[in-house]
């Protein structure tokens, strides 16, 4: 059965600290060189947020710039919907401080947790809500201050994420079931909690009452990443009777550049339409792609009516895909 209404993507903006950490700073901190993280990553900076700025404060940032491109006024949301894995405070949600800093007094903010994969996992929410009716205009925010929960003696993992923040604006439109109509075509999300160690945390407010260190058992992410990121893209496209052919822009969770590279080689798109920022902001687990969309649009790529494919993975192990005519 067709839903009553359509999701539709009005604006974006995004978000990063000032500072900037190089791979040759962090080749003074850590074994390791710009070399060694490029070819590996294709990582060779990353932005760092500052003393006494939290992920409340990035989230409000890009919400704000993604209001204005959509030319609407904070009262007119009634949802927000904000993935991160590093909250202001174990709770409250930090969706709702990021609400109390735009004036919003009504309608719902909350925060979604699914690691890199948060950012689909929270569109495939509002998305749900505003094309059943329940809301009409929603934010949808991935922000991290990922290098808050990093071992800084560990290579294999503080090389890879940095801060940032990206978020959309979506209305509501009545459908009229095509693929052709703007908006959020769909959403799939996916998880496997045996897979649970290979990407994780360890601490947290009921185990250790810490905050804990990321810590990754990295080929085997690499493993898994490639496959079930190929999949659930292939899933998308099947259910919305596309194929790669018909993708404008490819915008894929910037983890690895190599497991970027693969996932697009297996699914047969042109190196040509992926949207890369990688280079530029590491990973920045919920936020990087909404960083990337925002990229992509402020440079004259990303246009209405293209069609965007968005997928993601991260700990859970959760993974994660979307089609959007935008």
């Amino acid at each position: 059965m067709t839903a009553p209404y359509r999701a539709v993507v009005r604006g974006c903006g995004s978000y990063l600290p000032a500072r900037v950490l190089t791979n040759a700073e962090l080749a003074r901190k850590v074994d390791t060189s710009d070399a060694w993280i490029v070819e590996r990553t294709g990582i060779r900076r990353r932005h760092v947020a500052a003393e006494g700025e939290f992920t409340s404060h990035l989230a409000l940032e890009a919400a704000k710039r993604a209001l204005a491109a959509a030319g609407l006024a904070a009262d007119k949301v009634d949802l927000i919907v904000l993935a991160t894995t590093t909250p202001d405070s174990t709770f409250p949600a930090t969706a709702t401080r990021v609400q109390a800093a735009l004036g919003i007094g009504h309608g719902a903010a909350f925060d979604i947790q699914a690691v890199c994969s948060g950012f689909v996992y929270a569109l495939g929410v509002a998305d749900n809500f505003l094309k059943l009716g329940q809301h009409e205009t929603a934010l949808v925010i991935g922000a991290e201050t990922f290098t808050r929960i990093l071992d800084w003696t560990d290579r294999g993992t503080c090389v890879l994420f940095g801060d940032g923040a990206g978020a959309l604006v979506l209305t509501r439109e009545k459908a009229d079931g095509s693929a052709t109509q703007r908006g959020v075509l769909s959403t799939h999300i996916h998880s496997d909690g045996r897979l649970y160690d290979l990407l994780y945390v360890d601490g947290g407010p009921s185990s250790t009452m810490t905050t804990g260190h990321v810590r990754m058992h990295g080929p085997e992410v690499y493993k898994h990443a490639v496959t079930k990121l190929a999949e659930t893209v292939r899933e998308a496209l099947a259910a919305n009777n596309l194929t790669a052919a018909d993708v404008d822009w490819f915008v894929p969770h910037q983890a690895n550049k190599r497991i970027i590279d693969s996932t697009a080689k297996k699914l047969g798109l042109e190196p040509g339409k992926i949207i890369l920022t990688i280079e530029e902001h590491a990973n920045t687990s919920a936020a990087s792609i909404p960083l990337a969309i925002d990229a992509g649009v402020k440079d004259g790529r990303i246009k209405q009516g293209d069609l965007v494919v968005l997928e993601a993975m991260g700990g859970g192990l959760s993974w994660g895909s979307a089609v959007v005519r935008w």
